[in-house]
């Protein structure tokens, strides 16, 4: 059996492996148009900010080490240019431009996203950079070396634009950050990025939220960035982090089916609408497990268990099926640690799936043992069943494994109530005796019992708050700090002794600094004869 991967990183190098392990006397040929395979996609922008100080820890593997140890032919800098599912060919091109073809029994297409370029005026001036592969990451790396960077800006705040901007201020540069959108991180809601908004801030990055850029000029060896807000930044680097889209050229004039994203259609099996022809990573789309809609995912988690799975079915026929991606993914900006699973409220919100959520806020391990920091959970799910939709942390210390324990409930179809059943390793210096899962499962389900009524800092926002009466139950002290505006502090410690103090004929909305405190000063209130509290 011949098999043709195109795609030398993640899922394509994935799969080469793999059917060399379960087929000792295939022929394998793998075609990368790139220098490099198997290399860390995700480490580029620590390479650059110096956190990773050797460029060969990047790589995973080198050609010649790959194509010895698991007897593939390895051909970088070989570029696949046409394919004829008809005949079975793939025509080729060198990096000298020589053209051949290979013949396959079955074939897999794993090429990848490429980079967003939008037609800005300028956007091909020195100093520009987008990030994708190594040779971006050298290019920018060689750059900073021969350049002295003081101002640089990012545009585009996903997970690559505020990693590189943690990178470059690593670096000594200053850094802003222009974004289109009203908050950094979409896969994230407002209510959630606005943390990160804050953490930046203090970290000296200056934010651009809602404006783009409408022109790149050359000024006096630097670059000004004009905004569509008529704001002009000066820079002596600028990364484009706009995003990217699914390299689907090759696909498409092979006559492979594209589907409703722009992505390659594929079925349960990761096979194309092509006979023999399979595949994986960025440029597919597959249906969520949640919505049953199909989506892109850019994240290399799946890529590499796609590359698993197609091995197995490229070799021994159809036999097992991709479950989908709920897209759980994580970021270090600074000192936090931001992570996301399933599906956020706005994304849910925009679909028309009706939905809760709550918000709750738990110390990373017992507050008793040093540095216990601050963890913010946020949870959606079924107003009626409780069934997970997403979740999103923030925090500085154990988010990570608070988001995979959610992410794996979700995808085995978990509820809130599946949150308070899970068992936890607890000792102090790891986390509490009530973990900040369990936390966030007692609080939804308080939710969807009804005895926990809630409303949502929107609601606030678009309150007429003369018909409303805002509790703080803060201490004095915390209240002399600052409150929302219009609020009446009355802590919680005195609540009983002055309920006369509270009007009766308008809802109460009551509030504290974490939850626990309003949450307990609602029950007062309702005990009390309170009626909408």
């Amino acid at each position: 059996m011949k098999h043709i991967i195109i795609g030398g990183v993640a899922g394509g190098a994935t799969a080469a492996a793999r059917i060399r392990r379960i087929d000792e006397a295939a022929e394998i040929i793998l075609l990368e148009k790139g220098k490099y395979i198997s290399y860390a996609n995700c480490g580029l922008p620590y390479y650059i900010g110096g956190v990773i100080s050797e460029r060969e820890r990047l790589f995973l593997q080198t050609p010649q080490s790959f194509g010895r140890r698991f007897n593939v032919d390895v051909r970088v800098e070989n570029e696949a240019i046409a394919i004829d599912t008809a005949t079975k060919r793939v025509t080729i091109k060198k990096a000298d431009g020589e053209e051949y073809v290979e013949t396959y029994d079955k074939l897999l297409l794993s090429p990848g996203a490429s980079p967003i370029s939008p037609k800005i005026k300028g956007i091909d001036l020195e100093g520009i950079f987008t990030l994708r592969n190594v040779a971006d990451t050298d290019a920018i790396k060689n750059y900073l070396e021969m350049h002295d960077i003081n101002n640089a800006v990012v545009v585009g705040a996903g997970f690559i634009g505020l990693e590189m901007a943690e990178n470059l201020a690593h670096t000594g540069a200053s850094v802003a950050i222009v974004e289109k959108l009203d908050q950094v991180m979409p896969p994230i809601d407002f209510s959630m990025a606005a943390l990160v908004h804050d953490h930046l801030i203090q970290k000296g990055v200056n934010l651009y939220l809602e404006k783009s850029v409408e022109e790149f000029e050359s000024k006096n060896g630097q670059i000004e960035v004009k905004l569509s807000s008529g704001e002009t930044l000066l820079a002596d680097m600028v990364i484009l982090s706009i995003g990217v889209r699914p390299e689907t050229k090759l696909a498409v004039n092979a006559g492979i089916k594209i589907g409703v994203t722009n992505g390659i259609w594929v079925d349960d099996y990761l096979q194309t609408s092509a006979e023999n022809v399979y595949a994986v990573g960025d440029a597919i789309e597959f249906p969520h497990p949640v919505t049953k809609k199909p989506w892109l995912n850019y994240l290399a988690n799946p890529a590499n268990r796609q590359g698993r799975i197609v091995a197995d079915n490229m070799v021994f026929g159809n036999k097992i099926k991709y479950e989908g991606a709920i897209g759980t993914s994580i970021a270090k900006v600074f000192d936090l640690t931001v992570a996301s699973t399933g599906l956020p409220a706005k994304q849910l919100m925009a679909m028309g799936i009706p939905y809760k959520s709550s918000t709750t806020h738990s110390g990373s391990h017992a507050g008793y043992y040093p540095n216990a920091t601050n963890m913010t959970l946020k949870l959606t799910f079924d107003p009626q069943t409780g069934k997970m939709y997403g979740a999103q942390g923030v925090g500085v210390d154990g988010v990570d494994k608070r988001i995979d324990q959610i992410a794996l409930l979700i995808k085995l179809g978990g509820t809130i109530f599946d949150l308070i059943r899970l068992e936890h390793a607890y000792a102090p210096p790891f986390s509490s005796a009530k973990d900040p899962i369990a936390i966030a499962g007692y609080v939804a389900s308080n939710i969807i019992s009804g005895k926990m009524p809630v409303v949502y800092w929107e609601d606030i926002k678009t309150a007429d708050l003369e018909k409303i009466t805002l509790l703080d139950v803060r201490t004095t002290e915390e209240f002399s700090l600052g409150s929302i505006p219009g609020a009446v502090n009355i802590p919680l410690d005195d609540l009983r002794g002055r309920l006369k103090e509270i009007p009766t004929d308008k809802p109460i909305y009551v509030f504290c600094q974490v939850g626990l405190r309003g949450y307990l000063a609602q029950q007062i209130l309702l005990g009390n004869g309170f009626k909408e509290v």
